[in-house]
């Protein structure tokens, strides 16, 4: 029989938890509920909410006038925010409380002449948001190659007093390089440390288990920026396979592997991961 272990920190981290509970308990309540972009990044919780009643609208206009806007975990800039407090629409915020944090942090610390470095994915929603709370000029940088260069072509960067953020589920490995590289080669940064706990110790842990076992399960969605850096963190050490639903392991063949270790995404439900937990404990 195989050895199978499921890591502490696989699914729902505070910040997803909270926005899945707000957005359950109207629905659960007959209330009609528009999602400003998809709540989290999950297919599985995405179609169950939609089969509640839950629609996704890209814009504040597209939702009905009797129902409530959920703005995502990810946040959304700020001037899309203000347009939403100033329409006089419900809506519920459901930005994580960490995301949070970093809007408060680039919006006082930055200026006209105090420019903003993000360690991130341009492309992803909580980038975005955080770069609209900047003030002056805002660089975007998604590991330390980038960084490397990004500061060579722009030289006077380090000089400046420039202050620097990382997006909450950035690869902490990545990032202890990366500080590493700005303390070397800038004068006056100011560095905040701005990965999420959960994060952290998600990646620490899967980083344990890959070194102990034979081969790793992701389990998590596709799109999802944690559930990528999982993946990229654990396949270093053994081979990883990404999945969303157990169903997909039908087509994985694990018979080599004696010890198989499993982690989850922040935006993983429970009974997903219990499912594959059962289906290698079984096959």
């Amino acid at each position: 029989m195989k050895e199978v272990i499921l890591a502490k920190s696989a699914g729902f981290c505070f910040g997803v938890n909270r926005a899945v509970e707000l957005a359950y308990k109207l629905l659960d309540n007959g209330e009609k509920v528009s999602t400003l972009g998809p709540i989290i990044h999950n297919i599985q919780v995405i179609s169950d909410m939609a089969s509640k009643g839950a629609s996704i609208i890209e814009n504040p206009s597209d939702a009905d006038s009797d129902s409530t806007i959920i703005i995502r975990t990810h946040g959304i800039p700020c001037s899309l925010l203000k347009d939403i407090e100033l329409s006089g629409c419900k809506f519920l915020d459901a930005t994580c409380p960490f995301v949070k944090k970093i809007h408060k942090i680039v919006s006082e610390n930055s200026s006209h002449d105090v420019p903003v470095l993000i360690a991130g994915d341009s492309n992803h929603p909580e980038v975005i948001g955080i770069k609209s709370y900047s003030k002056g000029e805002t660089f975007i940088f998604k590991n330390n190659d980038e960084l490397t260069t990004l500061l060579k072509n722009n030289e006077k960067l380090c000089e400046k007093r420039i202050i620097i953020v990382a997006q909450t589920t950035f690869s902490a490995k990545e990032w202890k390089i990366c500080k590493k590289n700005i303390n070397y080669l800038c004068t006056n940064a100011k560095i905040f440390d701005t990965i999420c706990s959960a994060t952290h110790e998600r990646q620490s842990e899967a980083v344990t288990l890959s070194l102990e076992c034979d081969a790793m399960l992701i389990v998590g969605g596709r799109h999802s920026s944690n559930t990528q850096k999982l993946k990229s963190t654990c396949e270093v050490n053994c081979p990883t396979y990404l999945i969303e639903t157990a169903e997909e392991l039908e087509v994985i063949d694990l018979s080599s592997f004696d010890k198989i270790g499993i982690t989850a995404g922040a935006s993983t439900p429970a009974s997903i991961i219990k499912e594959v937990h059962n289906y290698v404990r079984n096959c």
